[in-house]
């Protein structure tokens, strides 16, 4: 148990650069906090308890701000760096070596019962703030951007982001212009701002189109005032 506890300790000094010792690391990160505390109500889980297990949930929720379902399986080398609002749903799996920063959400979508939270691959990154939403798979070493939203099949060594999270790099090739998204986070496509734009520009045309009829009409109608003095005038001659 001990050998587990200083590889826990370890992997927050070798991954967070603001760690700077071992006594450090064990009184001050509330991430790992949640993990041990997730560990004990694992057990208590799996062995048949309901109410113990929820119990130090949410003494574990209480103390770290980190919200991690007793069912929840969790592998070696997680690191859940900063933590708060980090939320891990019952029937998420998580890989080894996997980082969780903070806001991240490993939820499900609905009331569905069985699996329906994401299974998460070996050394993967999921930036802050981002959700990953659903009963599928993010693929090892796999990173998820800040602020996305997955809700779809991650394959293996991909880049992640936006919303809804599109695949930008697969394998260290970017895939095709078609599958983008812009990966400039100031700079994210607002759909209601569209809207107005399109709308503003379709009554620019009506207004166009108006004018110009109204035009026409004066135009026919200037004519046909003329048309009748002409005849006017010849009956006079004559």
């Amino acid at each position: 148990m001990f050998a587990q506890l200083k590889r826990d300790v370890r992997v927050v000094l070798d991954r967070d650069p603001a760690a700077k010792s071992f006594l450090e690391v064990v009184c001050c990160y509330p991430g790992l906090h949640a993990i041990w505390l997730h560990r004990l109500a694992h057990v208590f889980y799996q062995r048949g308890f309901v109410l113990l297990p929820r119990l130090i949930n949410t003494f574990s929720r209480f103390l770290t701000g980190i919200d991690i379902h007793p069912g929840a399986t969790l592998g070696e080398g997680l690191f859940i760096d900063h933590g708060m609002g980090v939320v891990i749903g019952e029937t998420a799996v998580v890989g080894k070596n996997v980082t969780l920063y903070q806001g991240v959400t490993l939820g499900g979508t609905g009331k569905e019962r069985g699996k329906r939270h994401p299974t998460i691959g070996d050394n993967v990154v999921v930036a802050s703030g981002a959700k990953v939403l659903g009963s599928f798979s993010v693929g090892s070493n796999s990173k998820i951007g800040a602020g996305s939203v997955v809700l779809k099949e991650v394959p293996p060594n991909s880049v992640v982001v936006g919303i809804p999270g599109r695949i930008v790099t697969r394998d260290g090739q970017r895939v095709s212009k078609a599958d983008l998204i812009d990966l400039n986070h100031d700079r994210l496509p607002d759909p209601v701002s569209e809207t107005e734009y399109v709308l503003q520009e379709h009554i620019v045309r009506l207004e166009q189109r108006l004018t110009e009829i109204e035009h026409i009409l004066r135009a026919s109608q200037q004519e046909n005032c003329t048309i009748p003095k002409k005849s006017a005038n010849i009956a006079q001659k004559e």
